[in-house]
């Protein structure tokens, strides 16, 4: 035990030892006064730098920085004013407002002080002094100061990580029609707290898609929280979703808060929802339900205010067939269900997201950008993308050093077989069709030659908005 206590102390005063003294800089006329203080905050092990003009104090503090200045309030200007201490900590507070000043003097009334606080300073010691007073103000506004700094800091990495992870519309690649209407569609359910599960292939983006979500909703100055359900063993389920008190279980050395704690007020996102084991599932649901939930090892009830979204590639209504999902869970899971549409039906996002990819991996990569043969852009636009945007992601990334030119050619891409969708219409006899059939032909024809642009479309058939959307739910097109 003794020697263990020997460690702990022999690890504090080595802490010691290597932390950088604190920095204070002393301005006074006098240089007794000076003389004093140098020895006395040298034997605390602060590092001190003494001048005895004010402009001295303006000029060492925008080329060093201290951790304290202490200032006198007369000097050789006015001995009893304290006007000139006033003006020099002016100045101070406008070159650095959050470095600590503690001002002394021993010739000033109340209103001086009063006048000096209102200033900026921290502090106030009449001379003659009390070492043992003295430095344990100068300590406590160093631990001060540092704490500011440190709050400030962490205020505007908060503030730069919110701006960077706040998205918006015009952040997300949605030229085609499709898209446009998810993303309304989105907008409108952000402002509700209605449970929302998305749906889609793999790489169709859900997961920014839930975070969009957040972001327009009322909710969107609290936590935003992501959870892979795929990721999280069926062991540990309870723990890393509710949290477990110390001592719950074997090796649980510390507490441990829960997904659902950490995003209370906020957003929970339940990524691959269609992997949460079977057993698992009933836990679940009852924190849905009753938007309650326990910690491992503890009785205490802890109320939730949550919203849920989940997203998932799986057929949710097959495996509650199939008895591998509870239909009560997904009841409360898909209060709106929104289907992300794959790669393949929002063609005409296709070539502006992979200028898109190759703008961001150029300036990534820091390499010169490069564009698209038309080629390469029939590959891209006629490709069947099973893997969607992540796989478009890949595919340009890879694409940026492969090509030697500074145009991305079709062998580039490294998709040897290139796996092409042919989506247009198969010949129609004119003299068999009947008119629907024939209208129906050349709507579709119009679609693939405009890419699927809507407005474009209805243009060059000289329809109007209701005329077209009328034929399209006709035809099922």
């Amino acid at each position: 035990m003794a020697n263990k206590h020997f460690g702990l102390f022999a690890k504090q005063v080595e802490e010691q030892m290597n932390k950088q003294p604190a920095s204070i800089l002393i301005a006074d006329d006098d240089s007794n006064v000076l003389m004093a203080l140098k020895l006395l905050l040298k034997a605390e092990n602060f590092d001190v730098t003494a001048v005895d003009k004010p402009f001295d104090v303006l000029q060492l503090i925008e080329r060093k920085n201290f951790s304290c200045v202490i200032i006198d309030l007369n000097y050789h200007r006015d001995t009893t004013s304290g006007h000139e201490g006033l003006e020099l900590l002016t100045a101070i507070k406008k070159r650095d407002e959050h470095l600590p000043v503690i001002v002394m003097t021993g010739f000033s009334s109340i209103d001086i002080v009063v006048e000096a606080m209102k200033l900026g300073a921290v502090d106030f010691v009449q001379k003659p002094w009390k070492n043992i007073e003295l430095i344990g103000k100068i300590q406590a506004q160093i631990t001060i100061g540092e704490l500011a700094q440190k709050g400030s800091r962490l205020a505007q990495e908060n503030a730069l990580l919110k701006s960077e992870g706040q998205l918006k519309r015009q952040h997300i690649v949605a030229d085609s029609a499709n898209m446009k209407a998810l993303l309304t569609q989105i907008e409108l359910l952000a402002k509700s707290d209605m449970n929302i599960l998305f749906t889609g292939e793999n790489g169709t983006g859900k997961s920014m898609l839930a975070s969009y979500l957040h972001h327009c909703s009322t909710r969107n100055e609290q936590p935003f929280l992501s959870v892979n359900m795929g990721a999280i063993t069926e062991t540990l389920f309870e723990s890393e979703m509710f949290g477990h008190v110390k001592g719950a279980f074997t090796d649980s050395k510390e507490a441990r808060i829960g997904r659902f704690e950490l995003a209370d007020n906020g957003t929970l996102f339940l990524d691959e929802i269609a992997n949460i084991p079977l057993s698992q599932q009933a836990k679940l649901l009852r924190v849905l339900e009753e938007r309650q939930f326990e910690k491992v090892g503890s009785a205490k009830t802890q109320q939730l205010n949550i919203r849920i979204v989940s997203a998932t590639n799986a057929d949710l209504s097959l495996m509650v067939e199939q008895h591998q999902f509870r239909q009560d869970l997904l009841y409360r899971l898909n209060t709106v269900e929104i289907n992300i549409p794959s790669l393949r039906e929002r063609k005409q996002d296709i070539i502006p997201l992979a200028e898109y990819f190759s703008e961001h991996f150029c300036e990534k990569y820091r390499i010169e950008n490069k564009t698209f043969s038309d080629k390469t852009k029939d590959v891209l636009v006629n490709y069947t993308w099973p893997g969607n945007i992540r796989e478009l992601s890949h595919i340009i990334e890879r694409a940026m050093f492969l090509s030697q030119n500074d145009q991305i050619e079709v062998s580039d891409l490294g998709i040897s077989g290139v796996e092409v969708i042919d989506n247009s219409p198969e010949p129609l006899s004119l003299n068999s069709a009947s008119l629907d059939e024939i209208e129906a032909y050349f709507i579709k024809q119009r679609l693939e030659r405009f890419n699927h642009n809507v407005q474009e479309t209805i243009e060059s058939l000289g329809l109007s908005r209701s005329a077209y959307y009328r034929r399209i739910e006709k035809y099922k097109l």
